[in-house]
């Protein structure tokens, strides 16, 4: 039995009475939230004097959906900020993503399935006390230091599955297709070897990860797929990987995409097209698709992508990290884009950073204040998080991200005696959560409508934390 078991048993109804919550149409005092033994909301509506089986008081919001994860990186996050000096004259080199990418690839080659679960178990674990509920694994360490199957061709991303379960936090799976070191079907470079996929060993993988999940009954884990990027596939491939899956088609497709202009341009001396254009151009993109970054679009590419109905997720601590550049977010919400966010390499991993930095982002590049907010949502707080929301269950193929019937009972309590949060009503407690600290104020979190943390602490915090310096005392050692 995982942690999140642990305080409920299984397949048992339990009744909360919320003192203050955030529903789909605004905040509302003292509600009954009846959620069934599969952790899905049944009912939701006001006190009638039921007795509940939990007051849950402070300010109660939906669980975020972290949609762009690689676990594996977890483990790196502060080794790529030393700059590299040229051997010859001993002078710092000019670091770019590029460079930070030759770094993972050789911290990546330690890493094997146990090591894995349990740094995966750390990410998963912060991310519930910071708010996020649900994970979308974007996983591509398939195989062995040698580039060789493991004997269970899924096992790594199995291994962050377990993880997940382990922490209580819900999970989409999203096995990643690489098969090309670059445009023009490239060869590999040495340290992809880990990644790369044929069709059969590919489909093998996701249907691997379709029978674990339907054995779930409980927890509902969609089976995605991802392929990496328009430079480590080909058109041909993926549509070979569709028709092979066909009988179980993926619930929803994730891709980078434009995350570098160095990309956009190869992309161009290739085949005369930028790289959201051609995956335009060739596929039916639509709700079932997510494209990472997405950083550097042309308008025309802006306005097909906010059309297509697909969601774009933004990773605002990684790019920026990584130097890539930043998205074009009004013009993109302007014309009806839907967007989500992720912390993608973990470097930070808080949904309140993600969603200051796309507004302060747009603050600094258009010289104005309070740019998401909108005509039907004047709070800046509620239109970022709401849209994140929105765009997150897209892009995780479940419903999740609100309170309300049918959706999983993922939500968060925020600690309203806190200085930053004290007197605060309705909206101006978003506002005062993204925008006026850097102190967690998450206080419990549950997931599947279990508590999975309470008082700011896991419940399984200190086992989680000793695997995960055990794994790193040995590869620190490797």
């Amino acid at each position: 039995m995982s942690p999140a078991e642990q305080e409920f048993p299984p397949l048992q109804d339990i009744c909360y009475l919320m003192d203050s919550v955030h529903l789909p149409d605004g905040w509302a005092d003292r509600v009954l939230v009846q959620v069934d033994g599969n952790g899905i909301i049944r009912s939701v509506e006001p006190d009638s004097g039921v007795r509940p089986d939990r007051v849950i008081s402070g300010a109660v919001v939906p669980g975020m959906p972290n949609c762009h994860s690689h676990a594996h990186q977890r483990a790196m996050s502060g080794l790529g900020e030393r700059a590299g000096i040229d051997p010859v004259s001993g002078k710092t080199l000019q670091d770019s993503f590029w460079t930070w990418r030759s770094v993972m690839y050789r911290n990546l080659q330690r890493i094997q399935p146990d090591d894995l679960y349990a740094i995966a178990g750390m990410a998963y674990m912060e991310m519930l006390k910071s708010g996020y509920t649900h994970v979308a694994e974007f996983q591509y360490l398939h195989h062995d230091p040698a580039g060789q199957p493991y004997a269970d061709p899924a096992i790594m991303t199995l291994q962050c599955l377990e993880a997940a379960r382990h922490a209580g936090i819900g999970f989409t799976a999203l096995p990643v297709l690489y098969r090309y070191g670059g445009f023009e079907e490239q060869a590999p470079l040495e340290g992809q070897k880990r990644f790369v996929t044929e069709i059969d060993g590919f489909s093998e993988i996701v249907s691997r990860l379709q029978r674990e999940a339907g054995m779930d009954a409980r927890q509902c884990v969609p089976v995605g797929i991802a392929p990496h990027s328009p430079r480590a596939i080909s058109e041909p491939l993926l549509k070979a990987v569709m028709e092979n899956l066909s009988d179980r088609p993926p619930a929803v497709i994730h891709m980078h995409v434009a995350e570098q202009e160095r990309e956009v341009e190869e992309c161009r001396q290739w085949c005369g097209e930028r790289p959201v254009e051609w995956l335009l151009n060739r596929f039916e993109v639509d709700s079932r698709w997510c494209l990472v970054h997405a950083t550097h679009m042309s308008q025309d590419e802006t306005l097909r992508l906010a059309q297509s109905g697909a969601v774009a997720c933004l990773c605002p601590t990684t790019e920026a990290n990584l130097g890539d550049g930043f998205f074009n977010l009004e013009e993109y919400c302007r014309a009806g884009g839907s967007w989500s966010i992720g912390s993608d390499s973990h470097i930070s991993i808080s949904p309140v950073e993600e969603m200051r930095w796309l507004e302060y982002g747009c603050r600094l590049l258009n010289r104005r204040r309070n740019i998401m907010a909108t005509d039907a949502e004047p709070s800046t707080g509620a239109a970022l998080h709401g849209q994140a929301l929105e765009g997150g269950r897209s892009a995780c193929g479940l419903m999740i991200g609100a309170i309300a019937p049918g959706c999983r009972a993922d939500f968060v309590v925020l600690e309203t005696d806190h200085p930053r949060l004290y007197g605060c009503v309705d909206d101006q407690r978003m506002d005062n959560w993204i925008f006026s600290g850097n102190e967690c104020l998450v206080r419990d979190v549950y997931a599947a409508g279990r508590r999975v943390v309470r008082d700011g602490r896991h419940m399984a915090e200190e086992e989680i934390c000793r695997r995960y310096r055990n794994v790193l005392d040995r590869l620190n050692r490797a």
